[in-house]
């Protein structure tokens, strides 16, 4: 699935960031960005960096999917967030491309949030309290956490870094839904302020980048376990620009 409506390849915006000069990227690669799976949160707190939080049943059979979806895929490179939930949804891949060892990358984390550790949904929801409306102050930054230049500024380079690592085959990255998006955005010249209920990057799903000579000329997208997901995410409609 191509990003809709999908630019031709030479209208997307190529990343300006250079490769590093010990080793230049020439030719073409694909880098895989790959989102975690379902993380078992039952007290639904956002919980960002924070260390412990694991994948659920359905976040592991996710992973599997994601095995199972890249299993034929000739992989030169493979790269991860340090965090349990993305390295758990590497797992599997890894596992059926057991030649290629997995890079830890902290550039590919999750953002920061002011917020994380406190529970975001239903009647305990953090927001309710005044205490942290001073951190919702500036949605265009956003004040509540790391900037979103800043999150395409190193998604930038670890995405030229890990097309060179690839060396003209396909890489696997495994992130998290803002930094994932905030790179997809950066790549076809979408604004970077959005409405995150809007981001087309569910759990499990892999947004592609295609990068020839250390410049991002296409995206594309798909979701290997679309029928896991819960069903009022399935059925949401995704709206371009957003």
């Amino acid at each position: 699935m191509t990003d809709s409506p999908t630019p031709p390849p030479s209208d997307a915006r190529p990343f300006s960031a250079e490769p590093r000069q010990d080793r230049p990227h020439r030719g073409r690669a694909l880098v895989h960005l790959v989102r975690h799976g379902e993380v078992f949160n039952p007290t639904g707190v956002l919980y960002g960096r924070l260390p412990d939080f694991h994948l659920s049943e359905v976040g592991q059979r996710m992973a599997e999917r994601l095995g199972e979806h890249f299993a034929d895929v000739e992989l030169t490179h493979l790269r991860s967030s340090p965090l349990e939930r993305a390295q758990e949804t590497m797992a599997p891949i890894a596992a059926r491309h057991p030649h290629l060892e997995v890079q830890l990358d902290e550039r590919v984390l999750e953002s920061t949030n002011l917020l994380q550790g406190r529970i975001l949904s239903a009647k305990q929801s953090a927001l309710r309290d005044p205490r942290v409306w001073w951190l919702l102050r500036n949605p265009l930054r956003p004040s509540w956490g790391e900037a979103y230049k800043a999150v395409v500024a190193r998604m930038r380079t670890a995405i030229v870094d890990a097309a060179v690592a690839a060396d003209g085959g396909q890489a696997v990255v495994v992130s998290h839904q803002l930094p994932i998006w905030m790179a997809r955005c950066d790549a076809v010249g979408r604004p970077l302020v959005h409405d995150p209920r809007r981001r087309e990057c569910t759990l499990a799903s892999v947004t592609t980048f295609t990068v020839v000579d250390g410049r991002t000329t296409r995206v594309d997208y798909a979701e290997p376990a679309k029928d896991l997901l819960p069903a009022k995410v399935r059925s949401r409609r995704f709206v371009a620009g957003a």
